[in-house]
Parts: C-alpha cells; sequence; structure tokens
C-alpha cells in the first residue's frame, strides 16, 4: 500500500491587521501632535507654578500711568495735565521702580508742561505708585488778538487757552491795544513788556474787578510814558497810571490806588477818575527807592 504523499504548507496568508494596532499607525502623526501639546500645557503649568509668584512681584515694580497720582491740580485746568505731562515725555509705558532716575524724570515731566509753575515733590512708593504734587499756573488775564483771546498768568507767560471756553474766558480781564504776537510756545513768557505790565496790573486789581465791573485795561500815554486805563461798563474809564512797580515820581502806589478802588466799589463810581494823581487832601505816598 503507498503512503499518501505529504500535504505541501500553504503559504501564510495576509491576516488582517488589528484594530488599535492599524488605527495608531494611520493616524501617528496626529497622536504624536496631541502628545508635544499636551506636553507643553503641562510644562507651561509646571512653569508658572515656579515662575507665577515671581512674575505678579515683578508687576508690582513696574509702574504704570494711572499709578501716578497727581496732587495739585488747579479746578481752571480742563486738559488731563496727568496724561499729557507722561506722554509727551515718553514716560506713559511701564516705569521700572528700581530707576535711580525715576523720581527726576517724572519731575521734568511735569515741568515742562505749560499748565505747571513748580513741582513741589515726587514719592515713590511700593507697591508700584508715585505722588507728584504740583502748582499750576494761574490765568489773570486774556489779551485780545487777531482772531480771539490768548489767556497770561501774571508774570505773561502765555497758558493754553484751548482749556477756556468763550463764557469762562469772558470772567477774565480783556488786555486790548497789544500790537505784538507771543514769541514763543505755551507755558513760555509772551516776549512783551507791555503784556508783562498788563498781567502784573490784572493780578493786582484780581478782586476788584468784579465790584467795580470793569472788563478791560489798555495801554495809553501818560506825560512821556505808558500808563493803564481801565475801562468798563457804561463808558466807565479809569485811568490807573503807571503799572505795579513801574510808578513815576509822586504817583500814588499801587496800595494807595487800590485803597481808593476799594471806596469806588463800595460808594459808587461817578465821573471820570485819575488815580495816577494824589486826591485832593491826600499825600501820595513815598515810592521806595530802587536799587542801582
Amino acid at each position: 500500500m503507498k503512503a499518501s504523499p505529504s500535504r505541501r504548507p500553504e503559504p501564510d496568508e495576509p491576516q488582517p491587521a488589528g484594530g488599535l494596532a492599524a488605527f495608531l499607525r494611520e493616524h501617528q502623526a496626529g497622536l504624536l501632535a496631541i502628545v508635544v501639546a499636551v506636553a507643553a500645557a503641562a510644562g507651561a503649568w509646571l512653569l508658572w507654578r515656579e515662575l507665577g509668584e515671581r512674575v505678579r512681584a515683578d508687576a508690582d515694580s513696574i509702574l504704570q500711568p494711572e499709578q501716578v497720582e497727581l496732587v495739585g491740580k488747579a479746578a481752571w485746568v480742563r486738559a488731563d495735565l496727568r496724561g499729557e505731562a507722561l506722554r509727551d515725555a515718553s514716560l506713559d509705558g511701564g516705569l521700572p521702580l528700581d530707576d535711580p532716575e525715576l523720581p527726576r524724570r517724572l519731575a521734568r515731566a511735569f515741568t515742562i508742561h505749560p499748565w505747571v509753575r513748580e513741582v513741589v515733590s515726587v514719592k515713590i512708593g511700593h507697591p508700584a505708585a508715585a505722588t507728584v504734587e504740583i502748582r499750576c499756573r494761574e490765568p489773570v488775564a486774556m489779551v485780545s488778538v487777531p482772531g480771539g483771546l490768548l489767556a497770561v498768568d501774571a508774570e505773561g507767560v502765555l497758558l493754553p487757552s484751548d482749556d477756556f471756553t468763550a463764557e469762562s474766558a469772558a470772567r477774565y480781564p480783556r488786555v486790548t491795544g497789544i500790537a505784538s504776537s507771543p514769541r514763543g510756545a505755551v507755558g513760555f513768557p509772551w516776549g512783551d513788556p507791555l503784556v508783562e505790565e498788563a498781567a502784573a496790573l490784572a493780578a493786582v486789581i484780581g478782586p476788584e474787578w468784579g465790584p467795580l465791573r470793569l472788563v478791560e485795561c489798555r495801554p495809553v500815554t501818560v506825560g512821556s510814558g505808558t500808563g493803564w486805563e481801565l475801562l468798563g461798563e457804561q463808558d466807565l474809564a479809569i485811568l490807573f497810571g503807571s503799572a505795579p512797580g513801574s510808578e513815576r515820581e509822586e504817583e500814588p502806589t499801587v496800595a494807595v490806588k487800590l485803597a481808593r478802588l476799594r471806596k469806588l466799589a463800595a460808594d459808587g463810581i461817578t465821573g471820570p477818575i485819575d488815580l495816577s494823581r494824589a486826591a485832593e487832601g491826600e499825600e501820595p505816598a513815598a515810592i521806595p527807592a530802587r536799587s542801582p
């Protein structure tokens, strides 16, 4: 009996790949991206845990514009004085508290603003804070120029006229008869002695403008020099004479003139008035000798 021939082994048939393995092979790139993203997020979280307190501490050491307290801003200043000062000095970004020049830089920023007469003090605090105390320039008169009015302080320094409305400007003495234009920008002297005299006169008379119903002052010729005339309602005209500090010999002093103005305000004003001469029965006060 013949032996049956042995069966030739069949070649291995390809087996279908397992579901998970196939999925991993097919999405290998996407899964790798997810793993990297998760690892990055975990690393960032760990880093923040480690450095978060340090970052928050650093924030307390950076001075921002809103953390600068401004003390002394006058009621007549309508502008954002703090914002303008810091912006114009390029200090409106974060400022490190450990900068030894920070107080000086803040003082300088406010000193150059046209409304600031003086920076009184600068104080730096921690967490980030600063207090800047200032004194503002005070308007005393409006100088009439072609096209409108320009505000000046008692020293004849040109002030930002944009801060005034037509109504608020009308409350100040108006200076007429000035032919010059300002020689510099706001925050600097006008550059005309007549404007300086008018500003000094307006500042001295200040409280009496209202009771006397005065509205204007203008330069006039008095003898061989220049004097000032005050104009008011109902054709009121008062010859004040020389500007404060420029009195002629035998001319009453400012104190004497002001006393007469106050009396006129109390008694009522009638007729033309000349304050440049001593009143009847009144001796002109002696004028202190000027230093050579």
